[in-house]
């Protein structure tokens, strides 16, 4: 009898998972490493993303043989002349992705037919574009919240309206609107991605030593099984691609310098700070004496492009800034190995816009955190690094985000967290909580368990 026959592959395959993520790339890379996960218990998994992404991530990832990539074509649009290569605002989108529903669907009908079990794990946000997918008689959904649990906690309180009395109010009387930080679009969003929640369980990048008591609560007000995967770079050892080998500048610097004596300063793939900001940060740094290293993004040079009528802006920082911290200080204008730097002996703080992966990537490495949040959930994450955790120090306030954070602020916080008896209690603490999160993921932890709970629950 054929070994190849569609007969057989239905019996080979129990159970096949397909992945929908996010396409941008900070979403696209949490679900990434999921898939991973999942694959390394050998159970068949398709990935699902727009041709470009998938490309990426095969160069990116020297070993995919055990992932199928279904690409898809990016369609075309009516209202956007040109689509965002970075995909930051999300509802601008909506139109891109409605015409993402229908291949989606196809091709998860199709990968239906040779499992008895379709499991999709998709990315909240695409809720509406692969609601199509839960028509198929066989499917599974289980979805991804890429925010924090206290995150999406507080912004259900505000929303929706369902909490506990009593927890955590002196917190939440702190927290931001929740249309300031997400849009007006968030109210109409969230009701649907309800209406929608036909999924058999949901997950985040989160661990109970972190947000047990917000993970508990969404349990309760949610109704749906919530699985605490995170950290999801702990999940295991991706094997990237060396390139040329080299080992990259910011590593060899940190081999030079003292036990937690440099701050690491980055704000992600797609912030953009204004020229003024980005002098006054420069300033800032140089006048607080401490070791820094500064990840500038192509993103501000876009930004200020744009400010300009596409005039080319030439993206120069205050003259000779880097010739008077040059031995103590260094600037990259490319991609940095981040948790290989914030892992590092020598780093001892991040200043950072609070996005949660990069959160995430800092507590478990045990750096306290210097918060500058921008948008949409960074608010809420800098209130829990800075009120809940007790693991930082606020730079710039939400509520003053529509002012230039001067380099005196900028200076005096660096100061704080690198050379102060408060900085190093703040630090001891991220310690200790690393501390637990590692001993959470190792074998036998809690962490372990409820992964392995996780992969059970999908393949029973």
């Amino acid at each position: 009898m054929a070994t190849n026959s569609s007969t057989n592959i239905v019996k080979l395959n129990e159970v096949i998972v397909a992945v929908i993520p996010w396409p941008e790339h900070g979403h696209l890379n949490q679900l990434f490493h999921i898939a991973n996960f999942i694959s390394s218990h050998n159970i068949p998994l398709h990935f699902i993303s727009l041709t470009d992404r998938n490309q990426d991530l095969k160069n990116r990832v020297q070993n995919t043989s055990k992932l199928h990539f279904n690409d898809l074509l990016a369609p075309p649009l009516t209202q956007i002349s040109e689509p965002r290569e970075d995909f930051a605002d999300e509802f601008a989108f909506l139109e891109f992705l409605d015409k993402l529903g229908e291949p989606i669907c196809k091709i998860c009908v199709e990968i239906s037919k040779k499992a008895k079990k379709l499991v999709v794990v998709f990315d909240s946000l695409m809720t509406d574009v692969i609601k199509g997918v839960y028509a198929i008689s066989n499917v599974e959904c289980y979805s991804f919240h890429a925010i924090s649990a206290f995150c999406m906690y507080s912004t259900f309180q505000q929303v929706v309206g369902e909490v506990e009395d009593g927890v955590a109010r002196q917190v939440f009387d702190e927290m931001p609107e929740v249309g300031d930080c997400f849009g007006p679009d968030i109210f109409e969003f969230v009701q649907k991605e309800r209406e929608c929640n036909l999924n058999c369980g949901e997950f985040m990048n989160s661990c109970r030593e972190l947000e047990g008591e917000y993970l508990d609560l969404l349990v309760n007000v949610r109704k749906k099984p919530l699985f605490a995967l995170g950290p999801f770079h702990m999940l295991q050892e991706l094997p990237e691609s060396s390139g040329n080998g080299d080992r990259h500048e910011c590593l060899e610097f940190l081999d030079e310098q003292g036990f937690d004596s440099v701050m690491f300063v980055s704000f992600g793939t797609t912030t953009t700070l204004s020229r003024e900001q980005v002098n006054e940060l420069a300033l800032g740094l140089e006048r607080s004496n401490h070791k820094f290293i500064w990840v500038i993004r192509e993103a501000d040079k876009k930004m200020e492009t744009e400010k300009c009528g596409g005039k080319d802006w030439n993206f120069e920082l205050p003259e000779g800034f880097e010739e008077r911290v040059e031995g103590r200080g260094m600037v990259v204008r490319n991609w940095v190995p981040q948790l290989e730097i914030l892992g590092h002996k020598s780093t001892g703080g991040f200043l950072s816009h609070c996005g949660w992966n990069s959160c995430m990537e800092s507590v478990s490495m045990g750096v306290p955190i210097a918060t500058w949040p921008i948008q949409v959930d960074q608010p809420y994450n800098a209130v829990f690094v800075t009120n809940v955790l007790k693991i930082g120090i606020p730079v710039r306030s939400w509520a003053r985000r529509e002012e230039l954070v001067t380099a005196t602020t900028i200076e005096k916080a660096v100061r704080t967290l690198m050379g102060t008896p408060e900085g190093e209690e703040i630090r001891q603490r991220a310690i200790e909580l690393s501390n637990k999160i590692k001993n959470s993921v190792s074998h036998g932890g809690l962490a372990q368990k409820e992964r392995e709970s996780f992969i059970s629950c999908i393949t029973k």
